[in-house]
């Protein structure tokens, strides 16, 4: 019997869940004696204590052995700077886009107001506005002030995760800048951990669906059908932010860099972003894009064979924008006042994440994890974002797709390669 995938396992948990919760909603309705919602809620707990479990060890390793693979191979150089830059500076402009998109929809407020209550997040917005604080003038700097950790072990342990991705980054850097065996002896130490922690996530993720099931089933339980006007809404806003990200953006960027028709790039990519669309994953998609940028867009192997990858593993600006939509909308949820400081430190981890958890499974879910925990918002309300995630996750994931082939037009473009973008027919590409 073929075995059902992860992504329909947790589909079928939220459609049982969304049952199971409206059936088992009364009061006084039990499960093996005790409260269905307080069922409901310890299944939910466990599964986000053990995503909270893995998150300090799994960013750490993956950011440092991240930018430790990409300097101690060289690949720091005239391509590899005009790649990383333009990667990092698509991954910000989608998250402003995400970002100006949820505070015009503002999906966290029903009539003016939070709509925790609807969503039944539990803890109440003084309690949470007492944890992240009042943001004022001081905000940003406090943020840059956790940025540098005076003790980074107590910042592990208080999960002050700015401050572990900012030296993360550094310890990453200069780690190759040693003795060649030091050098080796400490990569092959964090590689070994992240190998670990990546096995780790596996096991945390073989029991999502029975976490999601009790997440999903507890909001159903307490709510019935009151949240999905909210959850809607936000779907709609992660919809519309990746359109104008993709048919706007992205389009203007290639017509302002290399003069060439952007629209070209649709046709050009069009098997590689129905292939991400249908399998979620940037990386099974390489071959289809690789094989499209050479062959539609006339992009040199030299070129795409180094821009392709390296995007497949750190461009996430799909998943960037969502996470900082997703971020916000708890925010909102819980009635907390979004300052400059509160947006800004979102923006931070929304944009460094995105890059840090690429290749980890349902990477999206555990870097809002990340964020919120930075930002000092409970994670209680990831289960919600798990009802619309694989549809967004399909979308988000073309997004990426989508913007790994325009930075290899315009790396292309840029390294003196003529002839980009032809207007003649597509050649057939292999899918």
């Amino acid at each position: 019997m073929p075995k059902i995938k992860l992504h329909w396992q947790i589909l079928i948990a939220i459609v049982l869940a969304v049952v199971a919760g409206l059936i088992t909603g009364h009061p006084d309705d039990s499960v093996l004696g005790e409260r269905a919602v307080a069922v409901y809620d310890f299944v939910g707990t466990l599964f986000i204590s053990a995503l909270l479990m893995i998150i300090v060890p799994l960013i750490v390793s993956s950011i440092i052995i991240g930018i430790a693979g990409i300097a101690r191979e060289g690949r720091l150089g005239s391509l590899g700077g005009k790649t990383l830059g333009f990667y990092l500076a698509t991954g910000l402009i989608a998250v402003i886009v995400g970002l100006v998109a949820v505070n015009m929809s503002r999906p966290g407020l029903i009539n003016g107001e939070p709509a925790g209550d609807q969503l039944a997040l539990d803890r109440g917005a003084e309690e949470v506005v007492e944890q992240v604080g009042d943001g004022g003038a001081g905000e940003l700097v406090a943020i840059f002030h956790r940025m540098i950790p005076e003790n980074v072990v107590r910042a592990a342990a208080e999960n002050e995760l700015l401050g572990l991705i900012f030296f993360a980054l550094l310890f990453g850097y200069f780690m190759t800048r040693v003795k060649k065996e030091n050098a080796d002896t400490l990569y092959n130490f964090w590689d070994g951990i992240f190998e670990v922690m990546m096995k780790i996530t596996y096991l945390v993720m073989l029991f999502a669906p029975i976490g999601v099931f009790g997440l999903v089933a507890k909001v159903a339980a307490e709510t019935g059908v009151d949240a999905a006007g909210p959850l809607a809404i936000f779907a709609i806003t992660v919809v519309v932010a990746l359109a104008v990200h993709v048919f706007l953006v992205m389009p203007l960027l290639v017509r302002m860099i290399t003069g060439h028709n952007p629209y070209r790039m649709f046709r050009a990519m069009g098997p590689a972003l129905l292939t991400a669309f249908s399998t979620a994953s940037s990386m099974a998609t390489l071959p289809v894009t690789m094989d499209c940028v050479r062959k539609n867009a006339n992009v040199s192997q030299k070129t795409s064979s180094f821009v392709l990858p390296l995007g497949a593993t750190v461009n996430m600006n799909g998943t960037a924008l969502y996470e900082c939509v997703a971020a916000i909308f708890i925010a909102q949820a819980y009635g907390l006042d979004l300052t400059f400081g509160v947006q800004f430190t979102i923006v931070v981890a929304a944009l460094v994440t995105s890059i840090g958890v690429a290749g980890v499974p349902m990477a999206s879910m555990v870097a809002i994890g990340i964020i919120l925990t930075a930002v000092g918002l409970p994670l209680e309300a990831l289960g919600l974002l798990f009802v619309f995630d694989r549809i967004l996750d399909m979308l988000r994931t073309a997004t990426n797709v989508f913007g790994d082939g325009v930075c290899a037009v315009v790396v292309a473009h840029l390294e003196g390669e003529k002839d980009l973008l032809p207007s003649g027919d597509m050649e057939k590409v292999n899918i």
